[in-house]
C-alpha cells in the first residue's frame, strides 16, 4: 500500500478533523534521555527497560508486571515515532505513534488472525485500509472512526462480493453485489439492504428492474410475493463482526511522578489534574481529571452469558425497523394502543423469507403496539438509521450492574445514546395502560422531562426453556460531549435515601441519593419559569396515571474558569484527550456536514447554571436540603425524570402500611401518587430556585 494512497479518502472526514483540531505549531521535541521515565497504559504503570541504543537514545524497550510490551521510539515521556506495541491477550500494533497514540501508517492484528493494515488517527481505524477477517472476510476502502465509511469493495469468504458505498459500517448509497452463484444487484442500498431503485439479475438470466424497500421488492402484494420467490434466495451476507476495536485497546498515556506539572485550580477549588474534592460529610477525596472516565459497564463478547440474548434484541430491531410500513401519521388510531396490537416474528438460525440467518439460537421477537412507538420515535425526533446502527452496529452492548432494587438489567449501546432495560411483566402493563396518556402529554409538551420510550418488545426462547425477556428502549440522559462529574437520583424521601458506599468507592460514576445532596441549583429566569410549569405538569400527568416512586436523576459537570467551549481543548490539547465520554455518533455525521450543528440547550439538556454548595446540621442527620454556603460554581445541567412504571399497586400499600409502624411514614418512598407528587414538588422547588 503506497503512501500515496494512504493520503487519500474521504476528504470530509479529514475537513471536519482539520475543524475540530486546533492547530498544533512545530516545536522542537527534545528526546528524552531518563531510563527511569514511566507511563501508564489503562491502570498498569510501564518502566523503560533499557535503551534499545546508545546511540539513539529516543529509543525504548518498555514491560509492565502485567506483561504488555513496547518496543520503539519515545519523545517527551510518550510513544512517539515508530514502535510496536504487545498486549497479554496477543493483540499487536506495529506503526506510527504520535503523543502515545496511534497516528499514521500501521498494521494492528488480532489472537483470532484477524488484521487491519492501514490509516490510524488518533487510535481509530481512520482513512483508507484493509480488513481481514479470521474467516477470510477481506474489506478493502475508506473508514471513518472504526467504521465502513465512504467507497469500498468486501470480499466474503463464502464467495460473494460487495463494491460501491459504505455509511457507519453498512452497504448505503450505490453499489453492486455478486452471489457466488452468478445472480448480481446493481443500485441502491440503504443500511446494509437493497433499497431504492436497483436491477437483479440472476444467473439464469431472469431479471428484475424495479424499486426495492428493505431488501425486498416493492409493489403490489401478489407481485412482491412472486417477485420475492424468485430472489428470495439472494440473501446478502453479514460482515464479520470486529473483536475489539484498536481504540478500545489503545488509551491515552499520562506522565508519572518525574514529569507531572502543577495544574491550575479549577471554580469549584478542585485542582484540574490530581485534585481533591470537598466530599458531603466535610472529607477530601483524589478525583484525577487527567484520566479518562472509565466506561460504565462490562462489554457483551462471545461467552458471556447474555451474548445470544443481545444477538437476539439487535437481530430483532433491525427487523422491526427496517421492515417497510407506510408513512407514520402523529395522528394514531386508538386500536393502535391496543396491547393486544402485538406483532410476532419468528427467527430460525437457518433464516426465513422474512428473517436472515443468524449464529444465535432459535428464538421468537414480539412488537408491542409497534405503529404507536414507530409514531413516538418520529415525534421524538429519531433518524430510523441512526437508531438501528447505535443498537445494531459492530459494536456489541455493554451491561451495567442494576442501581436499584428492581433486579433489572441495563444495557447502554456503545455509543451511550440509548439504554436498554429489561422488565416485569406487571411493568410492561403498566407502560401498556398508560401508553395512550403517556403518547398524549409528550406530544403536548415537547419540553416534558419524562423519560423518552422507543420501543417495547420481548424475545421469547423456544426449545425447553421457553424463557421470556422483556426489554423497554430509553434515550440516556448523560450521553455528552460534557464530561458528568456528579449524578443524584432525588425523590424528596429520607429513608434509605443515602449512598451505603464509602468515601473511598464513590466516583464519577456513582449514583447519590437525597442525603448525599450538597447543593442547591440556580436556573437563570426564564429558565426556572419553564422549568416549575413543566415540573407541574408531568406531576400532574403522573398523578393522574397513578404513578409513584419515580424520581428526578441529575447530572453536573463542573465547568473550568478558562474553559468556554466544552469540545475544544487547551491550545496545544487533543479534544479527544478530554475525559468521560465524546460526541455520538449521531452528532458526528452533523458535523461532518455542518460543524454548528451540535445539540441545542433546551430544559434538562446541557443548561448553563450555577450550583452553591451547602452544609447539612451535624445535629440533623435527615435534614434534606442543607443550609447554603454562599460557595457558587458554574454547571452544565442536566435532569430527567425517570422510573416511571411504578403504580401504586398492593405490594406498594403493604408496603407503606409496614414501613409506617417503624418510620415516619413522610419519609418513606411508597406513598400515595398524590401525596408522593406533592412532597416531590416541594422537595425539588427547594433545590431549584431562580439565580439572582
Amino acid at each position: 500500500m503506497s503512501n500515496e494512497e494512504l493520503g487519500s479518502g474521504i476528504g470530509g472526514a479529514w475537513d471536519w478533523e482539520s475543524k475540530v483540531r486546533k492547530s498544533q505549531t512545530t516545536t522542537n521535541k527534545k528526546r528524552s534521555k531518563s531510563n527511569g521515565l514511566l507511563f501508564s497504559v489503562g491502570t498498569t504503570t510501564m518502566s523503560a527497560v533499557a535503551p534499545a541504543s546508545d546511540e539513539d537514545p529516543g529509543e525504548r524497550v518498555m514491560s509492565n508486571n502485567t506483561g504488555d510490551f513496547y518496543t520503539g521510539e519515545w519523545s517527551d515521556s510518550f510513544p512517539h515515532g515508530h514502535g510496536k506495541y504487545l498486549w497479554t491477550d496477543g493483540c499487536m500494533y506495529v506503526g506510527e505513534w504520535h503523543k502515545g497514540k496511534t497516528l499514521g501508517k500501521g498494521k494492528f492484528s488480532w489472537p483470532s488472525g484477524a488484521t487491519y493494515e492501514g490509516q490510524f488517527k488518533n487510535t481509530f481505524m481512520d482513512g483508507k485500509g484493509t480488513y481481514t477477517g479470521s474467516s477470510g472476510d477481506t474489506y478493502r476502502g475508506y473508514w471513518l472512526r472504526n467504521f465502513k465509511h465512504g467507497h469500498g469493495t468486501q470480499s466474503y469468504s463464502n464467495g460473494d462480493y460487495y463494491e460501491g458505498e459504505w455509511r457507519r459500517g453498512l452497504q448505503d448509497g450505490h453499489g453492486r453485489y455478486q452471489w457466488k452463484n452468478g445472480a448480481h444487484y446493481v443500485g441502491q442500498w440503504r443500511n446494509g439492504l437493497m433499497h431504492g431503485n436497483g436491477s437483479m439479475i440472476l444467473a439464469n438470466g431472469n431479471r428484475h428492474d424495479g424499486s426495492w424497500e428493505e431488501g425486498l421488492p416493492s409493489g403490489e402484494e401478489g407481485e412482491r410475493e412472486a417477485l420475492s420467490a424468485d430472489f428470495g434466495h439472494c440473501k446478502v451476507c453479514l460482515c464479520e463482526r470486529i473483536p475489539v476495536f484498536p481504540s478500545q485497546k489503545l488509551v491515552n498515556w499520562s506522565v508519572g511522578e518525574a514529569g507531572t506539572r502543577p495544574r491550575r485550580m479549577s471554580v469549584d477549588g478542585r485542582r484540574v489534574g490530581n485534585f481533591s474534592k470537598e466530599s458531603v460529610d466535610g472529607r477530601h477525596k483524589l478525583f484525577s481529571s487527567t484520566r479518562p472516565v472509565s466506561r460504565q459497564g462490562i462489554t457483551i463478547s462471545k461467552g458471556h452469558k447474555n451474548y445470544e440474548l443481545m444477538l437476539n434484541l439487535q437481530l430483532g430491531i433491525r427487523h422491526s425497523v427496517g421492515r417497510p410500513a407506510p408513512t407514520t401519521s402523529l395522528d394514531l388510531r386508538s386500536s393502535a394502543f391496543d396491547p393486544k396490537e402485538k406483532v410476532w416474528t419468528k427467527f430460525p438460525p437457518e433464516g426465513s423469507k422474512y428473517t436472515p440467518p443468524h449464529s444465535s439460537c432459535d428464538f421468537r421477537w414480539k412488537d408491542y403496539c409497534p405503529v404507536v412507538f414507530r409514531a413516538l420515535r418520529k415525534l421524538f425526533k429519531v433518524d430510523p438509521a441512526d437508531y438501528m446502527i447505535s443498537i445494531c452496529g459492530n459494536d456489541a452492548l455493554r451491561e451495567l450492574s442494576s442501581p436499584g432494587k428492581s433486579g433489572s438489567f441495563f444495557y447502554l449501546t456503545n455509543d451511550d445514546r440509548y439504554m436498554i432495560k429489561t422488565m416485569k411483566k406487571a411493568e410492561v402493563k403498566v407502560l401498556l395502560r398508560m401508553l395512550p396518556a403517556y403518547y398524549k402529554h409528550v406530544r403536548a409538551f415537547e419540553n416534558t422531562l419524562v423519560t423518552k420510550f422507543y420501543g417495547l418488545h420481548c424475545v421469547k426462547l423456544t426449545g425447553a426453556t421457553q424463557k421470556k425477556v422483556r426489554f423497554v428502549i430509553m434515550g440516556n440522559l448523560f450521553c455528552s460531549e460534557y464530561t458528568i462529574h456528579r449524578r443524584f437520583d432525588l425523590k424528596g424521601s429520607s429513608h434509605g435515601r443515602l449512598t451505603g458506599k464509602p468515601e473511598s468507592e464513590i466516583d464519577a460514576t456513582t449514583t447519590l441519593k437525597d442525603l448525599d445532596l450538597n447543593y442547591l441549583f440556580r436556573l437563570q429566569k426564564v429558565w426556572f419559569r419553564d422549568f416549575c410549569r413543566q415540573v407541574d405538569r408531568d406531576c400532574d400527568f403522573l398523578e393522574q396515571e397513578r404513578i409513584m416512586d419515580y424520581s428526578l436523576l441529575v447530572g453536573l459537570h463542573f465547568r473550568e474558569s478558562s474553559c468556554q467551549e466544552p469540545v475544544m481543548s487547551q491550545e496545544g490539547n487533543d479534544p479527544d484527550d478530554q475525559p468521560g465520554p465524546r460526541l455520538s455518533r449521531a452528532d458526528m455525521d452533523k458535523l461532518l456536514v455542518d460543524p454548528s450543528r451540535l445539540a441545542p440547550i433546551r430544559l434538562g439538556i446541557r443548561m448553563p447554571a450555577r450550583a452553591e454548595r451547602t452544609v447539612r446540621r451535624s445535629d440533623y442527620e435527615a435534614q434534606l436540603v442543607g443550609e447554603p454556603t454562599g460557595e457558587l460554581y458554574d454547571i452544565i445541567l442536566f435532569f430527567s425524570v425517570i422510573d416511571i412504571l411504578q403504580d401504586y399497586d398492593i405490594s406498594k400499600k403493604l408496603e407503606h402500611a409496614y414501613k409506617s409502624f417503624q418510620y415516619d411514614a413522610t419519609s418513606i418512598s411508597a406513598v400515595d401518587p398524590k401525596q408522593y407528587s406533592k412532597r416531590f414538588r416541594d422537595f425539588i422547588f427547594r433545590i431549584f430556585v431562580e439565580d439572582t
